[in-house]
């Protein structure tokens, strides 16, 4: 199951020097290549975004600068209920920063959300402080990158002027500590997933995004599975990460979910390379056309070499997101 795209193997700059997108950038890699040079001001949207999950808890970390508005915004979810969140926002983006590409240098934000993502060869670092109504709230955790270890990028191309660089890293071990008031949240053992994006985008758009990490089937498996906002320009944003080796999927996936609280069934439509029900088990909606749900994956997937992985109760989240930035 090879896919059509173009596999990137050599360092590219994203733009040309007026701006425009590079045509020799259009691709996809198992390793941060693209440089990504983005220009001027207008439609623009740089940011991170981590979620790291444990059988019991997650926590989500957004830095995010569009342009005319930045965010920044630390999540937890114990998944008996408890939902704790800060967020704060940046005029003009002022406190966020972000660096061009992925790995050259620290993100962070300044406000009523003090974070810092640093990188290095051998993972991220996330720290966080915030004053929330449950009490301060501080986290230090390591999201590490073993060796040969294979990350999705890809770039998405709706024309010259419009268009999207991607990193999606799953099944990254994660470790360290979350405190809410007098409580610690332990993630030693938990999955990091890393949301990379640099690009100009439409001002009306919709995407499906769904991610999982863990063990199954006695594999250590990653999907990264995206919708819709894709469709139409020959690339996608899905891949398969399974002992640390990534097949990438060239077939826009079907999705369908009658209800949001589920179940949902995400497939290949013309091949049984990706076969998956997500269940969820929780179901938030933080801004007006954003829902994500927490849940559970199962069902197969087939790996490039025809390997056939049963998925069993692989925990991540699927969400449908309308945006009109």
């Amino acid at each position: 199951m090879v896919t059509h795209e173009r596999e990137i193997t050599e360092t590219v700059e994203l733009c040309t020097a007026s701006g425009s997108l590079n045509p020799d950038s259009v691709g996809w890699t198992r390793t941060p290549l693209h440089r990504c040079n983005l220009r001027g001001w207008g439609r623009t949207k740089r940011w991170e975004y981590w979620c790291v999950t444990t059988p019991t808890h997650l926590i989500a970390v957004t830095v995010a600068d569009l342009d005319y508005l930045g965010v920044s915004n630390v999540f937890l979810l114990d998944y008996s209920g408890r939902e704790v969140t800060r967020s704060c926002l940046h005029p003009g983006g002022w406190g966020i920063t972000l660096p061009s590409s992925l790995g050259e240098g620290t993100a962070s934000a300044r406000g009523l959300v003090k974070i810092d993502l640093s990188t290095d060869p051998d993972g991220t670092r996330i720290r966080f402080s915030c004053k929330t109504s449950a009490g301060p709230m501080t986290g230090d955790l390591f999201v590490a990158l073993p060796p040969g270890h294979e990350t999705l990028a890809v770039v998405v191309p709706w024309s010259e002027r419009r268009f999207q660089y991607t990193a999606k890293h799953t099944a990254r071990p994660a470790s360290g500590t979350v405190r809410v008031g007098e409580r610690s949240y332990d993630f030693a053992g938990g999955w990091g997933v890393l949301d990379h994006g640099r690009g100009r985008w439409p001002a009306n758009i919709v995407w499906n995004w769904g991610a999982a990490s863990g063990h199954t089937d006695g594999r250590t498996v990653g999907l990264q599975l995206g919708g819709k906002w894709t469709a139409g320009t020959a690339s996608t944003e899905n891949a398969l990460c399974v002992d640390g080796r990534l097949t990438k999927v060239g077939a826009e996936l079907d999705w369908h979910y009658p209800q949001y609280a589920g179940p949902w069934t995400i497939r290949t439509p013309d091949s049984d390379q990706v076969e998956l029900r997500f269940t969820p088990f929780h179901h938030r909606s933080p801004l007006p056309g954003t829902h994500q749900c927490f849940g559970h994956y199962d069902g197969r997937i087939r790996t490039d070499d025809g390997s056939i992985v049963t998925v069993d109760g692989l925990l991540g989240w699927a969400e449908q997101v309308r945006m009109l930035w």
